[in-house]
């Protein structure tokens, strides 16, 4: 159910690639709450992805963007405006990709290269998307910046490999960047660590199904869905949040904070 939370807001939301994304479910609600928003990915990614169908839905610009250059998230972020006619409101940074991981390598054996690209685009691109957004004085007074992030980056989950360290930074530049762009701005930056997800990259992982069955039967409420997700990434961005800033937020059913839960030992 609408209830206009964002009515008259404008956004840019990194990551759409098909309808199991959560930037894909978030561009949807957004929308669906009154905001005005463009659509970016890499380039390569707009090539396998459905995203001009979500544009077109949506009446959303889509502009393509590597994240980890400074030149095209400038053009994205010049280009947003224009065509919105204003400052931003919020960023959604949905970003993450590991190359260990999609070819197999174990934890103990990475290959470095991989690695440092794995903390470019997973972790990095965050800190240049507000940096850019910063020079460019491109968000409005409280606006909202999140990023979507997970709990291995305070756990271990070993089959997670070097995306674990990917999302301690994520997360490490949120908290730093949300003392800045807050003091000077009055902008909040948050990430949230959602629930393992049925998404294109999230089920990459290996061992990725067993581990939702356990991650749902841990949590009290259950894995939380795409869906919530992004009813929680809309009331981020909307006013009724302007005060929370610098925090890691868990959006996870409760797993979180348990210790065990009988139903994974079938009692």
């Amino acid at each position: 159910m609408a209830n206009n939370l964002l009515a008259g807001k404008k956004g840019v939301i990194f990551g759409a690639l098909d309808d199991k994304s959560i930037a894909w479910k978030v561009a949807e609600r957004c929308v669906e709450e009154g905001a005005q928003i463009t659509l970016t990915n890499a380039p390569v990614a707009l090539r396998f992805g459905q995203i001009n169908e979500l544009g077109e839905r949506l009446n959303a610009e889509i502009i393509p963007a590597d994240a980890t250059s400074m030149e095209d998230l400038e053009a994205l972020f010049t280009k947003s405006m224009e065509v919105m006619g204003g400052k931003l409101d919020f960023v959604l940074h949905s970003i993450g990709m590991s190359i260990n991981v999609r070819k197999g390598r174990p934890y103990t054996d990475l290959k470095y290269d991989w690695m440092q690209k794995t903390f470019d685009i997973s972790a990095i691109s965050f800190h240049r998307v507000m940096q850019t957004l910063w020079h460019m004085d491109a968000m409005k007074e409280w606006g909202s910046i999140l990023a979507l992030t997970y709990i291995a980056a305070q756990r271990t989950f070993p089959d997670y490999n070097e995306m674990a360290e990917s999302k301690a930074l994520l997360e490490s530049f949120a908290r730093s960047f949300g003392y800045h762009f807050g003091t000077a701005k009055k902008v909040r930056v948050n990430t949230i660590s959602q629930s393992p997800t049925w998404t294109t990259a999230g089920s990459g992982v290996k061992g990725f199904d067993e581990f939702f069955g356990y991650a749902d039967k841990m949590s009290p409420l259950g894995n939380a869905p795409a869906e919530a997700c992004a009813d929680y990434c809309v009331s981020m961005f909307s006013d009724l949040t302007r005060m929370v800033n610098m925090q890691n937020l868990y959006h996870d059913g409760g797993f979180s904070n348990m210790g065990m839960n009988p139903a994974v030992l079938g009692l």
